[in-house]
This record gives C-alpha cells, sequence and structure tokens, in this order.
C-alpha cells in the first residue's frame, strides 16, 4: 500500500478516476442490484414513500408544475404538504428517471446512481493519501458497504443513500483547511446546502460531523481560524437551501410534524440491540444492530493495525477518530443525555443511522490497516456473510414485482390516490376518519345544489356551485394556511372540518363561481430570495479568488 506525502501539491495527486476506478465503482454498484433481476424491487420501508412521491412529482411535471408543493394524491386525494417539507434532490431524480424508464426500473436505477456517485466520492478523498489501485479499494468498499446493502434491501431509504455521496466530500475539504484556508469555505457550504436538499436526518449530521471535524482540525493543526471557515460554511449551507428549508422551519406548525418523533422511531427506541414491545420493529433492530456490531469490530481492528498512519498522517488520522469515535458512542443508549439537549439531534430518529458516518472510517480504516489483498478480500466475504445471515436467520426483505408498481401507478393516474405520511398532514386533520367513496366537492345544509368541477389540479381547483339556500362547501381537501378561496371573485374565510379536517367554507344562495389557490406564502418567497442572493455572493467571492490566483501567478 502506498502513501502519499501530505507536503505534496495537489496538482501531483490528481484522482486519475477514469477508465479503470470508474468502471470498477460501477461494476461493484451494479453487482448490488443483480438480486433484483431475479426478486423485483426491495420493498423496504420507504419503497412506497418514494415511489409514490415520484410518479406524483412525473404526473405535476405533466401539468405544468415545475417545482410541487403539494402532495395532491397522497391520503387518497385529500393531499399533504410533503413536497414542502421533503428535501427536493431525491424526488427530482427518481422523478426525472421516471419520465425515461419504465417504473420498474427507476428504484434499481436511482439505486446504481447513489452507490456510484458514493464511490466516486470516496475515490477522491481517498486518491489525496493512497495509491490509485487502493483508493479504488476503499471507493468500491465505502459504495457497497454492509450499511448501504441495508438501506437498499430493507429500508428503502433513497434519500438517505443519496447523501452518502456528500460525506466523503465533506472531510476532504476539512482536511484542506490548513491548505487552502478560506477557499475551503464555498466548497464546504455546497456540501451543506446538498446535505439540506437531500435528507433532512443527513443534514443534521452533516452539521455535527463538520464542527466535530472542524475541532479536531483546528486542534491538531493549532489554527483557531478553521472554525471561523467551518461556521460560515454552515451559515452559507443553510442560506443557500433557503428556498427549501425556511419554508420547512416555518410552515412546520402547520403539520403534525411531531410524528416523526413517535413510539417506535423515537431515539431511545432505536440503540443498538433495543428491545420494545413490537416484534417487527425488534426483528429489524436486531438486523442492523448485528451489521453495525461486526462492522465496529473490523474498524477496531483495522484502526489498530492503521495506528502508524498517525505519524504519517496526524490529520487524517485524528479526523477518522474522532469521528468514528462520536459516530459509535452515538449508536448506544448510554449518549441518551445528548440526544435529548442537543438542538435538533433528536430528529435524526434512529441512532444507527450513524453508521452513514461510521462507513467512511470503514472503508478509510480498512483500506490503510490491511495492506495485503487477502486480508481484503476477507473483510468482504465476512460482511457479505453477515448480509446472508441477517437475510436468511433474522428478516428476510420483501419485495414488489411489476405487478405491484403498476398497481401503483393505475391508482394515481385513475385518482385514487395513495396512503399518505402522519407527519404530513395539517394540523386538525385526521386521515383515519376520512372516506375515500366522497365527492371532490359536497354542500351542506342547501335542500338542492349544482356542482361542476371545471378543473381540479394540485394547485388549483375551480367549479362553479348553484344552491337554493345559504349553505357550506366541505372538499376532499385537507385545510392547509397556504390555501385560499374565493366565491365571486370574493376571498373568503375558512375552515377546517370538526372531524376529518377538510377545507370548509360558506357559499351564498344563487349560481356561484369558486377559486381554490395553493398561494405561494412570505416564506416561500423570502427563502428564494436567501438562496438567489447566497448563490450570487458565492459566484461572486469564486470569480474574485479566481482573478486574485491569476495575478498571484502573473507577477
Amino acid at each position: 500500500m502506498t502513501i502519499a506525502c501530505e507536503e505534496h501539491a495537489s496538482e501531483a495527486r490528481l484522482p486519475h478516476l477514469f477508465p479503470g476506478p470508474a468502471i470498477l465503482i460501477a461494476v461493484a454498484a451494479f453487482a448490488v442490484l443483480v438480486p433484483m433481476f431475479f426478486l423485483g424491487n426491495p420493498s423496504g420501508h420507504d419503497f412506497e414513500f418514494h415511489l409514490n412521491s415520484w410518479m406524483e412529482v412525473v404526473n405535476q411535471w405533466k401539468q405544468g408544475i415545475v417545482y410541487p408543493r403539494w402532495a395532491a394524491m397522497a391520503h387518497y386525494s385529500y393531499g399533504e404538504a410533503r413536497f414542502l417539507f421533503y428535501p427536493p434532490a431525491s424526488w427530482v431524480l427518481g422523478g426525472l428517471l421516471g419520465l425515461v424508464l419504465p417504473w420498474a426500473l427507476v428504484a434499481p436505477a436511482f439505486i446504481w446512481i447513489a452507490l456510484s456517485t458514493a464511490g466516486v466520492s470516496m475515490f477522491f478523498l481517498a486518491r489525496q493519501w493512497l495509491s490509485r489501485a487502493d483508493a479504488t479499494f476503499a471507493a468500491a468498499l465505502y459504495a457497497i458497504n454492509p450499511y448501504h446493502i441495508v438501506i437498499v434491501y430493507w429500508r428503502s431509504a433513497f434519500a438517505e443513500l443519496l447523501a452518502a455521496g456528500l460525506l466523503p466530500l465533506l472531510l476532504l475539504w476539512v482536511l484542506r483547511a490548513q491548505q487552502d484556508g478560506r477557499k475551503i469555505i464555498v466548497p464546504l457550504s455546497l456540501v451543506v446546502a446538498g446535505a439540506w436538499l437531500t435528507n433532512a436526518p443527513a443534514a443534521v449530521m452533516v452539521n455535527y460531523s463538520l464542527a466535530l471535524l472542524v475541532v479536531a482540525v483546528a486542534m491538531v493543526r493549532r489554527a483557531p481560524r478553521i472554525l471561523l471557515c467551518g461556521a460560515t460554511a454552515v451559515i452559507l449551507g443553510a442560506a443557500l437551501s433557503g428556498f427549501y428549508l425556511l419554508p420547512a422551519v416555518y410552515e412546520e406548525k402547520w403539520v403534525n410534524i411531531a410524528q416523526v418523533l413517535s413510539p417506535g422511531v423515537r431515539p431511545q427506541d432505536n440503540f443498538l440491540f433495543t428491545v420494545i414491545p413490537d416484534p417487527d420493529h425488534n426483528r429489524f433492530n436486531l438486523l442492523v444492530s448485528t451489521v453495525a456490531l461486526n462492522e465496529i469490530v473490523v474498524l477496531v481492528a483495522a484502526a489498530f493495525l492503521a495506528r502508524n498512519s498517525r505519524r504519517n498522517q496526524p490529520l487524517l488520522w485524528w479526523a477518522l477518530t474522532a469521528w468514528s469515535a462520536a459516530a459509535l458512542l452515538l449508536m448506544f443508549s448510554v449518549t441518551f443525555f445528548f440526544w435529548e439537549h442537543l438542538p435538533k439531534l433528536r430528529f435524526v430518529q434512529l441512532p444507527w443511522r450513524w453508521l452513514l458516518c461510521l462507513n467512511l472510517a470503514f472503508a478509510l480504516w480498512v483500506t490503510l490497516g490491511m495492506g495485503r489483498w487477502i486480508s481484503r478480500t476477507l473483510v468482504c466475504l465476512l460482511m457479505l456473510g453477515v448480509i446472508a445471515t441477517g437475510w436468511y436467520k433474522i428478516q428476510t426483505p420483501w419485495w414488489d414485482g411489476a405487478d405491484d408498481i403498476a398497481e401503483m401507478r393505475d391508482n394515481l393516474e385513475e385518482g385514487q390516490g395513495y396512503e399518505g405520511t402522519d407527519e404530513y398532514v395539517p394540523t386538525g386533520a385526521d386521515p383515519y376518519e376520512i372516506k375515500q367513496n366522497v365527492g371532490q366537492v359536497i354542500v351542506e345544509g342547501a335542500s338542492q345544489a349544482r356542482i361542476h368541477v371545471q378543473q381540479w389540479s394540485p394547485e388549483f381547483r375551480l367549479f362553479t356551485a348553484d344552491v337554493t339556500q345559504p349553505a357550506r362547501a366541505v372538499l376532499r381537501l385537507f385545510n392547509y394556511p397556504a390555501w385560499t378561496v374565493e366565491v365571486n371573485g370574493h376571498l373568503v374565510p375558512t375552515e377546517a372540518h370538526e372531524v376529518t379536517g377538510q377545507l370548509m367554507f360558506q357559499l351564498p344562495p344563487g349560481d356561484n363561481r369558486v377559486r381554490v389557490t395553493l398561494t405561494r406564502t412570505w416564506d416561500r418567497t423570502l427563502g428564494g430570495v436567501v438562496s438567489g442572493v447566497t448563490a450570487v455572493l458565492l459566484v461572486a467571492v469564486i470569480r474574485a479568488d479566481k482573478r486574485r490566483s491569476k495575478y498571484m501567478l502573473s507577477s
């Protein structure tokens, strides 16, 4: 195994990704998909959530809605504010794939892209210190590490899997802080913004990881200014993602967001080897805990074997040690105090999610500590054996065939909709009390009513209501503050149904023309402005740095 000297200029450490390493990473990612060709799509915990989201996004794009906000078909067409709160990167990518591929192939294609991206990202990091062959191994191991396979076959947490590609870049730019100084701020802010726009729990982990890493690097290098660079990157990253983040933060009081911490998905229910009165939960927790324990044992052994890297590469050694130790400890119940009191940490929900970060250290420690290819092969076989044991002895994955996916598509296209998500339901709504066989508009209090629906799209509804006396209209739509109603050109107050939370309003007698619109609230406008201004600022900084570099070279 070859380790490059830290003093070497970056030009001497070009990644040389193509063609060999890129092909090997792509092949390794493709190998993960092989069982799908025989068994179908693995239908993990979040599979239907993501696939329904992608299908609905495509449906809204075809109606001219460029950036969907309201998932109109959720809760069997009563709707929810899903696209306001769930970060856009995964549903945009899934939607784009759905435009060009059969739906049965969209999830496998998404998985292959996410795993390949993670591998390429790791290659760029590892190549700074390792030979091309060793960096390729680290990249492939990171791409198809055991936790990623658990995500693919048991969890279907596609957004979290996509976020894995950001973590090596996070470590790469933090480790370049001493060399590049404030130049790391822009790329680090892009990583932070990318995390917020990909997966909220991963973004929380990225922000805490960035804080930990810059502290470790600042202490090793005795350079406090690195802390300022990290803090600036956090602020700029949040501002850059403001078009999503600000509305999500402001409007969370309009939905039942507390459901993300309901029993079963709280941190205290998901530490390694935790048991609660739920056999299905316990079975999966045992599976992911077994995978985690084996990774931890191998990681500790590999780190011990790589102890000489402390002298050769102290910065890398301390960064990996601090990061992996923190990720490891946070998966055990002894750290529950921190889960309760550190800001937003509880919204990671599942402590074993820190495997996402631990896997980066796992891949690098194994590569650094086990220079012989025979020992690396044994580690890979061991991890494969752990996955196989979990597959056959603990919990077999669930599967959806092409017919199941076609049924999901048909339900959406025919207007039947799909089951929604509790945390995105508007406050006061009860999706368990709704009726699926009711019309789009119901009139209460009038002996006679004629309803004619002219348009019923995700963000706009237009209909006429001819009533003989004052009445109340109840829509097949959950009430949400962003919905406004105009009757005969005048805004009217709305209210929520006392049982279901459906949107209601009063109708005067006669022939009424009703417009229902999902308006652009002030927080979305402000978020867009913040993102735009920040993007312009970052472009200006990049151009200024380029001009400064040219001037220094010419002088």
